[in-house]
């Protein structure tokens, strides 16, 4: 602190008391005083200056710096809005999801119920069908022990008849007989005769025939024609044995 030195008291009598009155005004002292006050006041104007430079430097950037966090602020905000919308919407979709699986439960479980309704009354019938089917295992093995009985019995009586005819059965193929012939060449009675039957159709067809029986169209359309299997065999027999000895077919039969 700049000191200032004061201006002794005047004294006016002691003053106007000499032969030359003179006051001395001390203009040096006033003049380095004034220079004193202004410099105090320039530096103090300075002070100011420099403090209000550096409170609006502070000002502006804590301004910027709330102006930043405001603008995160808005941005963290806004990104939190965005994310409740995107959330609304999965929650909605959800929502929606679960609707839809609630109402397919509902149908599953209905077709369940009917399911088990179908089931019930399956069952039902199983157990019915397996008894028809008892009943008729039963009656089948009935009707293969009469047949097997009746096959018994049949059986001698049907190779006696084969041996007396000598002509033979048998079963070749699915719904085929091959029906032989022998004793009809009377040169080689071991010879045989043999005719290939489809049963597999209502019309009665000859595959193959040994030896060939130019005669077979004919004896087909009556066999055909009549459902007279057994005439069929006692022709076909008679044909071969025609065929053996040279004679006319036609005329034979």
């Amino acid at each position: 602190m700049l000191h200032v030195s004061r201006a002794p008291k005047l004294d006016l009598a002691t003053v106007l008391a000499s032969q030359n009155p003179q006051i001395d005004l001390k203009l040096d002292a006033y003049e380095a005083s004034t220079r004193n006050f202004l410099k105090a006041v320039s530096n103090y104007t300075q002070r100011a200056l420099t403090e209000i430079a550096n409170r609006k430097t502070g000002h502006f950037a804590e301004k910027k710096k709330v102006s930043e966090k405001i603008q995160q602020i808005e941005t963290e905000t806004n990104a939190c809005k965005v994310k409740e919308i995107e959330l609304i919407a999965v929650l909605d979709h959800e929502q929606e999801e679960k609707r839809e699986a609630e109402a397919s439960v509902a149908g599953f479980r209905r077709q369940l119920a009917g399911i088990r309704e179908k089931c019930a009354s399956l069952d039902t019938e199983i157990e019915q069908s397996k008894l028809v089917a008892a009943n008729l295992r039963r009656e089948r093995n009935r009707d293969c022990s009469l047949l097997e009985s009746h096959a018994s019995r049949s059986g001698p009586e049907l190779a006696d008849c084969e041996r007396k005819l000598r002509c033979l059965v048998e079963g070749i193929d699915k719904d085929r007989i091959l029906i032989r012939f022998t004793h009809i060449d009377s040169a080689n009675l071991d010879r045989e005769f043999s005719i290939v039957m489809d049963l597999s159709d209502r019309s009665y067809r000859v595959p193959t025939t040994t030896p060939f029986l130019p005669v077979l169209p004919i004896l087909l359309e009556e066999l055909n024609a009549t459902r007279d299997f057994y005439a069929f065999i006692r022709r076909a027999r008679h044909a071969f044995g025609l065929m053996a000895t040279g004679e006319s077919l036609l005329v034979g039969l």
